[in-house]
């Protein structure tokens, strides 16, 4: 089983010059950060799409309450889905590589995100749309369940030993844009049509653009290198036959459970605060459409830029403790967060958004990809990877939004139960997380 430090003694890449090392991290930096930004930004739209469009396109026979039940029920199959991907790309990443892996996630995503923009609606083809939908939703989340493992992995793997934190951020970053874009692209939209306009075939560009971010993601995807650590396993003749059964086995079965349970406060937050909120605020506040969204950019803007300082903390302190620290301050943000909702007032809702958002989430999740990258040896990393926030994806994100409308139409519009639920997930992550023990980790 290989760590990180043995790699960096038996790197393919131990002789080149300081020029050639700059160039390589260069042309991972941009392979990572762009193509996670694609890759969200497809599955994101769809998270805009579900709160704003899909209920009145392709579920409009329902009531406002049971469509957007109906429409966020088809934005967790995504999630019910990834894991299949997670498992399927992670024993093909840690059998041929993380480059081919990415390359071929990145196109089967763009793929289903573009079909969804040409895909007619329940009033053109009847009950036969949504079906096309969540056909189109399983492909999303089939081909998301490779790529979040693998570019954390192309950054980490190939990054120098003390800036492993720093490198480990730069997926993260991506994640924080494709959010942004999705977002401002519908804000960008809604102000250039008038709701008509819009509905009947405005929110289709943002869907059709993906292409074109797809090719050039494809082409810089394509000219890096494979990373050190796969090629050392390669060389030495160590890769696993079966990395899906090892990722339960001995001390990663251990790391396995508490990487799962660690990540249950982490999807919540980012589907409370980037998913349903933007329902939250539109529907139960009454907020228009644009403003809601321009704060949802706003606030993933600075959490795009927040993320590198995270790392640098991962760096410097360990990202267990890192971790640790961002998930207890969200937890503790929760009630104060809805507390400023509940004014209706749209700035204060902004502020609130920004510092839960922008700022806290930032500081956890930046550290999430160096941590989880540590709990296996290289030769089990993409599957263990894809397991741990794959799987957990499917309670700790996909059904978020669900239980959150749930919990809020049990309490008759009030949201404290809501909040309850999510402080009980953010208790869990520091729990978990605090369990992990450093001597089974892969540094």
């Amino acid at each position: 089983m290989t760590t990180f430090a043995e790699v960096e003694h038996n790197s393919p890449f131990s002789n080149e010059t300081d020029d050639e090392r700059r160039s390589r991290l260069r042309t991972v930096v941009a392979a990572s950060l762009l193509g996670t930004t694609v890759e969200w930004y497809d599955f994101f739209l769809y998270a805009t799409a579900a709160s704003l469009v899909f209920n009145q396109l392709f579920f409009p026979n329902q009531s406002s309450f049971v469509g957007t039940m109906l429409s966020f029920a088809t934005f967790a199959v995504g999630f019910l889905v990834r894991p299949i991907g997670g498992v399927v790309f992670g024993h093909i990443g840690d059998r041929i590589g993380r480059k081919k892996t990415l390359a071929l996630t990145m196109f089967i995503m763009g793929i289903a995100t573009a079909l969804m923009g040409v895909l007619p609606t329940a009033a053109q083809i009847g009950v036969v749309a949504p079906i096309l939908l969540l056909l189109l939703r399983i492909l999303q989340g089939f081909a998301l369940g490779g790529e979040w493992a693998g570019a954390v992995l192309l950054a980490v793997e190939h990054s120098p030993e003390k800036k492993r934190g720093l490198f480990g951020s730069i997926p993260q970053i991506g994640l924080a844009l494709g959010l942004a874009l999705g977002t401002g692209m519908f804000a960008l939209l809604q102000t250039v049509f008038d709701d008509d306009q819009f509905l009947r075939f405005g929110w289709r560009i943002a869907f059709v653009l993906s292409l074109v971010l797809v090719i050039v993601g494809l082409v810089v995807r394509l000219k890096v290198d494979e990373t050190p650590a796969f090629q050392a396993v390669r060389d030495l003749e160590q890769r696993s036959s079966a990395p899906l059964r090892e990722v339960f086995q001995g001390k990663a079965a251990r790391n396995t459970v508490l990487g799962m349970l660690s990540r249950w406060g982490e999807g919540a937050a980012f589907n409370t605060w980037g998913v349903f909120a933007i329902t939250y605020a539109t529907k139960t506040l009454h907020f228009e459409k644009v403003p809601v969204l321009l704060v949802v950019t706003v606030a993933a803007v600075v959490m795009a830029i927040l993320l590198p300082f995270s790392g640098l903390l991962t760096d410097r302190f360990g990202p267990q403790r890192v971790y640790i620290v961002g998930i207890a301050a969200y937890g503790l943000a929760i009630f104060p967060a809805f507390a400023l909702f509940g004014t209706e007032n749209l700035l204060l809702f902004g502020v609130a958004m920004v510092v839960v958002f922008g700022v806290i989430h930032a500081l956890f999740y930046g550290a999430q990809g160096t941590l989880y990258a540590s709990l296996y040896p290289t030769e089990i990393r993409y599957t263990g990877l894809s397991v741990v926030y794959q799987f957990s994806g499917i309670y700790a994100s996909g059904v978020t939004p669900l239980i959150l409308t749930a919990l809020i139409g049990a309490s008759g519009g009030s949201p404290w139960l809501a909040c309850g639920y999510l402080v009980a997930t953010s208790a869990i992550s520091v729990v978990a997380t605090a369990a992990i023990r450093k001597r089974d980790l892969h540094l």
